[in-house]
């Protein structure tokens, strides 16, 4: 794998606005052209009372009225992977605004997965054919006159891609800021050997690089934080700061995520979010239902 299949603008700075979602701890962006009214949402959320099974927009609408109220022009949603822990609100803020949606091509790996795990028929179409884009590592697209960059970041999911704009980079789950250390490795597909490199591609990113992350904990009690700097990871991130080796990383994760819980809303978010974030079909009573798998994962 190479370390960088592009040229990063960094003279380029699109205006970033981050949404944060407290009950799964994402936080979506709004990013801004800097020369247009063009923009991008990367890894909007859709609400869920799962305990109540319903389903609500409060934060997709958030994005929504600011596009609006800012007279933005929306071409693109961008997932950067297929999310665990919350669903996508990427199809409802389609419908609302217009834009295509993204995501990395081994969707497909993931669908084929989870397809089989979900029990799906074959109406469940396992070739992205739900997204209107698959990138391919090193692929460009453009927010108006901004050009982006998607970088396959595997590792905590065969699908991760980390998306380059201008002096921006949003790195999914690859990354978190530097005292939350990285992301999970042992969902099906994961691989603590593979993410520490696909960082390492993340860390060969100009050192003045800014860095957008999915989620944040506030580790310690500390205030939610969602920006940092190619350079802040590479000193200070806890787990693969001051040239910490392949090996020992891959011991910790390995040992770190055998005492992990599933996430609260894996369940839904991977039935949900591997359809683009679409609700399965309805059933003949017009009903839609979401699966358990009993010792399934």
């Amino acid at each position: 794998m190479s370390s960088v299949p592009f040229t990063p603008d960094l003279s380029i700075k699109p205006e970033v606005t981050a949404f944060f979602d407290a009950p799964t701890n994402t936080i979506s962006y709004v990013v801004k052209d800097p020369s247009s009214d063009a923009c991008a949402v990367i890894d909007s959320v859709m609400d869920i009372d799962y305990a109540a099974g319903r389903i609500t927009y409060d934060g997709a609408d958030r994005i929504i009225a600011y596009i609006r109220e800012h007279n933005l022009k929306l071409e693109w949603l961008i997932e950067t992977h297929v999310h665990a822990d919350h669903l996508s609100g990427a199809p409802y803020i389609q419908g609302k605004l217009g834009g295509k949606l993204g995501i990395g091509e081994n969707i497909t790996i993931v669908q084929d997965t989870f397809g089989k795990i979900f029990n799906e028929g074959t109406e469940f179409q396992r070739d992205g054919s739900q997204f209107d884009r698959l990138f391919k590592d090193g692929d460009s697209y453009s927010i108006g006159n901004l050009t982006a960059y998607a970088m396959h970041t595997p590792g905590h999911t065969p699908a991760c891609m980390t998306h380059v704009m201008g002096d921006a980079a949003f790195v999914g789950d690859t990354l978190f800021m530097p005292d939350g250390g990285s992301a999970r490795a042992d969902f099906p597909g994961g691989d603590a050997r593979t993410l520490y490199r696909s960082i390492q591609r993340v860390l060969s990113l100009p050192g003045e690089m800014r860095l957008f992350m999915c989620h944040d904990y506030g580790p310690n009690g500390r205030e939610i934080q969602w920006e940092t700097t190619v350079a802040d990871e590479r000193e200070h991130n806890i787990h693969v700061g001051k040239d910490a080796t392949e090996d020992a990383f891959v011991a910790m994760r390995e040992a770190r995520d055998a005492t992990l819980a599933m996430p609260r809303l894996i369940i839904p978010s991977l039935q949900v979010n591997m359809r683009a974030g679409r609700l399965p079909p309805k059933d003949d009573d017009g009903n839609v239902f979401l699966k358990v798998p009993v010792n399934g994962l």
